[in-house]
């Protein structure tokens, strides 16, 4: 295989050719030592085009104009070998169509109207289309032609496109035993039939034994001249002999032929040629059907009277002729319908035209059918002339491919075609557009959170360019696909176009914009509303409406969409520009196309595109000043406001904050949920000392400027004692004054007792103290204390269920003298008592796991404030943000592989072993999920989440695993699903708590029962 790249040749040494070089060269890089040229060949060298005053010959080399003028086209007659001509920067044996040359110049130029093209062709039989096909574009044939063509499909239009350009031929026309042929029309601009060569030295023109042939030439637009010979017909029994004597007048030979020469007995024996004229009486048109009715016919015998026949076709101009377009082998341009006699003579014959289209002229005729005989004077018959009939109008299709773009924050600019069915004139285009709203998962989901992907949205600021460069083809030879019929271009338009309405009816179907429409009509003259399609939704234009700005959104997840103001505009061309927008936000724009009696069939029914605008620079950015409080012990609540107008909206915001001391910066995500609670975030947790920050958002077109920065202080513990001193001096001379009031009063309400008789004159009740706890309740400090100032925090970590996570160091915890990294959980400085005490309970059932694929208590701090949960720190997260991290597109992969099989059985074997522990310890996890089991610094995956407990079980010893580099610290697991199971086999879930449904058992959903069994499922 050549290393140079596809496409390219090599050496045989492997060295790569020239760029212009095809099948390999003798030398690398030089275009003159090619085997074969890619493009073109001149003068030894291989190039891509050829030099100036140099032109392209048989498609690979380059010539001068005197060595094009010196080559002679290949003929079998010498006489007939013409020069090549230029045309274009090639060399060619002939000029394209279109072109012709002069004697005394070798550049082919364009002809003004038909070119001349003379045809030597001696004497020419014409027995196929194929034959017919050689004389494709001549316009004089010098020599005869002899038409015998008894079979073939399509024949009126491929004898068209062949021979319709002739318009001499110098010797005789011979038409005889064409069985095939119905006309003569397919020589449309034949003039002159000169006979130079004649029939038997007498006839220029011969017809002989056509037993379909029945008209020459439609004599009202066609002239033709024959100065010398006659003409013979025999044997054409559906030629009419007044079809005959009428060319006799045309070409002026008449009085040359005798009877033997044009025999009444033997030409048009078989056809009514005695015809009455019959005369419409009545139509009435629809926009798809037409009715008829046309006189009574009485032949002198009325039972030779057998049916009607109507012939119909689509006809955009009045000049259409019975034959044209008709062979006898089938193809038939015109649409026939037998029409059956009416069962009263009395009754005038009608027939109803269906399945028409709508606004389109046709063509009609009708025939009256009789018996034929042989004998001459009795074949009588009745035909109407052409009439046109136009169709009513109906409601357009809808338009086609509308495409949309945006080239500016406020516009959109809206592109379609017609549409393929106009039914109608059409008058002007209704544009329909409405604001959408943002999908409402964009407002519930935490963009915090590592695992989750921020969603792109982009506006279009360009059209399509269509698919693509066309492909190639091979340069091998392929066979020509026939040229398709009128008939298969018809059937091919409507299967295309039944495909467009199928999936416009879909789309209109599955996406209905919610009724009523409120619309605001920006159109200067507002015209009386068309009316609607049935299938179309309705829509209300209010005559004094106004374009109000809509209102974005509410900020609250889980809300309803609201329903936005929906505008019009009228316009004349297939395009339209939308403005006053609102900045990246996306539209839909419905397109109704409407003809001249939409007053009354109503418009299209719609086709849309969904659009987005751009974006605005500015709108982003955070207004105002962030503002800082004091919220407790080493925390503080930093405040700013929401962007007013932003792009879409906002998704999270990024607080970047840092003490003056150290030059480390610390990133704060903060959700919208997270943010919306306080309007801002608390940052706890903080040394003292001065610290500084800033903020930006980042919404659906990415992220916003910074603000300026904020500077706040957190006190230390001198300070602290320094400040209460001056608190109490403070505080102290309004406690005393409290505590006198008190005195007062129980003094006061003390006498008063001791004045009534001892007893209480109203009922007595009881109530339970809200502020009592059980002594059950209670946590109790025990061998997991860890004292508090062993632990120091070292950064944030995330958002647990109980409050903030973070990670820190604990000293002697487990070697002593040496510190270990850890996990801290702590609860909301806001927080109760009893969620502080639940906080601590709910954490001690870790201390009755003892497995390595279980994640360990390591300790507890409950004396004091915060409360601080000590757990093993899982340094690679979350086992469904860890696999999420290993794909080859997310932002944070670390660049290792994703898992092969082998880590895939290894980690499943390690969660099976941790659940099989907990299972022989009576505990049911209820929550077994990707998120809720944890891998360590070693990719030991182990159980984290909601379980019981009680008894022993046995743990595999661990199987450590090679590194890979870490992803970003997640919080440790939560333990709020723990539930004991040891008394029954089984937990019944009871309250309002959460639960995971997507993953629960049958069982569980239904009754409620947690079980080793739902835990499987």
């Amino acid at each position: 295989v050549c290393p140079c790249g596809p496409g390219s040749a090599c050496t045989a040494a492997g060295e790569c050719c020239h760029a212009e070089c095809l099948g390999g060269c003798g030398r690398p890089r030089d275009n003159r030592a090619c085997v074969a040229c890619r493009h073109f060949h001149f003068n030894g060298h291989c190039l891509p085009s050829c030099p100036p005053r140099t032109y392209e010959y048989e498609g690979w080399r380059c010539v001068t104009a005197e060595y094009c003028a010196s080559l002679r086209k290949v003929s079998h007659n010498p006489r007939d070998a013409s020069k090549f001509v230029i045309h274009q920067r090639q060399c060619l044996s002939e000029c394209p169509s279109g072109y012709t040359r002069n004697d005394s110049s070798i550049f082919c130029h364009k002809c003004e109207g038909l070119c001349p093209k003379e045809c030597k062709v001696g004497t020419k039989t014409i027995d196929s289309t194929r034959a017919a096909q050689e004389l494709g574009g001549c316009t004089l044939v010098e020599g005869n032609l002899i038409v015998n063509i008894r079979r073939g499909y399509n024949l009126a239009s491929e004898l068209q496109s062949s021979l319709g350009l002739i318009e001499t031929i110098t010797g005789f026309l011979k038409i005889k035993h064409s069985f095939a042929l119905v006309s003569l029309s397919f020589f449309k601009n034949l003039k002159l039939i000169r006979g130079d060569s004649m029939v038997d030295g007498n006839y220029t023109l011969y017809v002989l034994d056509n037993q379909n042939l029945q008209q020459l030439w439609d004599w009202s637009h066609h002239v033709l001249s024959i100065p010398v010979g006659k003409m013979y017909f025999a044997f054409n029994p559906k030629l009419c002999l007044a079809e005959i004597y009428r060319m006799e007048e045309v070409t002026g030979t008449k009085g040359r032929q005798n009877k033997a020469e044009i025999n009444p007995r033997t030409n048009g024996d078989r056809a009514s040629c005695k015809t009455q004229t019959l005369r419409f009486i009545s139509n009435v048109t629809e926009s798809d059907r037409i009715f008829l009715k046309w006189e009574r016919y009485r032949p002198p015998e009325y039972r030779d009277l057998l049916s009607f026949i109507v012939y119909y076709k689509e006809s955009p101009f009045q000049n259409v002729s019975e034959y044209v377009g008709q062979d006898a082998c089938g193809a038939q341009s015109w649409n026939v319908l037998d029409v059956e006699l009416p069962l009263s003579s009395e009754q005038a014959p009608g027939v109803a035209l269906l399945n028409l289209r709508p606004w389109t002229q046709y063509a009609i005729f009708v025939r009256a059918i009789t018996l034929t005989t042989a004998e001459e004077g009795r074949n009588y018959g009745a035909q109407s002339e052409v009439v046109y009939i136009r169709t009513m109008p109906a409601a357009p299709t809808v338009p086609r491919d509308v495409i949309s773009m945006s080239n500016s924050s406020s516009h959109i600019v809206v592109r379609w075609k017609p549409p393929t069915q106009r039914n109608g004139n059409i008058t002007y285009y209704l544009v329909l557009w409405q604001q959408l709203a943002e999908d409402m998962e964009l407002y519930v989901n935490d963009y915090c959170h590592k695992g989750l992907k921020l969603p792109t949205s982009s506006a279009d600021t360009r059209f399509g360019d269509g698919d693509g460069p066309e492909v190639e083809q091979d340069a091998e030879e392929r066979c020509c696909p026939c040229r398709p019929t009128d008939g298969q271009l018809r059937m091919e338009g409507e299967a295309e176009s039944f495909q467009k309405k199928f999936e416009n009816f879909l789309h209109n179907s599955i996406i209905i914009p919610r009724p009523p429409w409120k619309v605001t009509s920006i159109n200067k003259n507002p015209q009386r509303t068309p009316k609607r399609r049935r299938d179309v939704v309705a829509v209300t234009f209010p005559a004094n409406a106004s374009s109000v700005e809509p209102p974005a959104p509410s900020r609250a997840g889980g809300e309803p969409k609201p329903d936005f103001q929906i505008f019009e505009d009228k316009v004349v061309r297939d395009r339209a520009v939308l403005s006053r927008l609102r900045h990246f936000t996306e539209y839909r724009i419905d397109i109704h196309a409407c003809n001249h009696a939409a007053h009354t069939v109503g418009c299209s029914a719609a086709t849309f595109v969904f659009a987005r605008t751009m974006p605005e620079l500015q709108a982003d950015n955070i207004p105002g000043n962030v503002t800082w409080e004091p919220a407790g012990k080493n925390s503080v609540l930093l405040r700013w406001e929401e962007p007013r107008n932003p792009n879409g909206l906002i998704l999270k915001y990024e607080i970047k904050y840092s003490r003056e001391s150290e030059e480390v910066t610390t990133v704060v995500c903060v959700s919208r949920h997270r943010y919306s609670k306080y309007g801002g975030v608390h940052l706890a947790l903080l040394q003292p000392g001065n610290y500084s920050a800033k903020v930006r958002a980042t919404s659906l077109a990415g992220n916003g400027s910074w603000t300026g920065l904020v500077k706040f202080y957190i006190l230390g513990p001198a300070e602290e004692e320094s400040g209460s001193f001056y608190v109490l001096l403070t505080v102290t001379p309004v406690v005393l004054m409290v505590l006198i009031s008190c005195l007062a009063v129980f003094i006061f309400f003390y006498n008063k007792k001791r004045s009534n008789d001892g007893y209480p004159s109203g009922t007595l009740y009881a109530s339970v103290n809200p502020e009592y706890f059980s002594a059950s309740d209670m946590y109790i400090p025990d061998e997991w204390e860890v004292p508090r100032e062993k632990i120091t925090v070292i950064r944030e970590l995330g958002q647990g269920s109980f409050g903030m996570v973070y990670e820190g160091l604990a000293l002697g915890l487990v070697t002593e003298g040496e510190e270990t990294k850890v996990a801290l959980k702590t609860v909301n400085e806001l927080a109760t008592m009893r969620e502080r005490i639940e906080f601590l309970n709910e954490a001690s059932v870790m201390k009755a796991f003892k497995c390595h694929h279980v994640v360990r208590l390591l300790g507890v701090v409950s004396q004091g404030q915060p409360a601080l949960v000590i757990m093993e720190l899982m340094t690679r997260g979350d086992l469904k943000s860890y696999l999420r991290s290993l794909r080859p597109d997310a932002e944070n992969n670390p660049g290792p592989p994703p898992p092969s099989l082998k880590d895939m059985i290894q980690m499943a074997g390690e969660i099976a072993d941790g659940m099989a522990y907990l299972n022989a310890n009576k505990f049911v996890h209820r929550d077994l999920a990707a998120r809720n089991c944890m891998v360590s610094e070693d990719f030991t995956v182990k159980i984290g989440g909601g379980w019981a407990g009680g008894g022993q079980a046995r743990c595999q010893p661990h199987i450590s695993r090679p590194s890979r580099l870490p992803p970003p610290l997640p919080p440790p697991p939560d333990f709020g699903m723990t539930r004991d199971i040891y008394e029954t086999d089984y937990y019944r879930k009871g309250g309002k708590g959460l639960l995971p449904v997507r993953w629960m058992s049958p069982e569980a959903l239904k009754d409620g029962i947690f079980n080793t069994q739902s835990d499987v499922w």
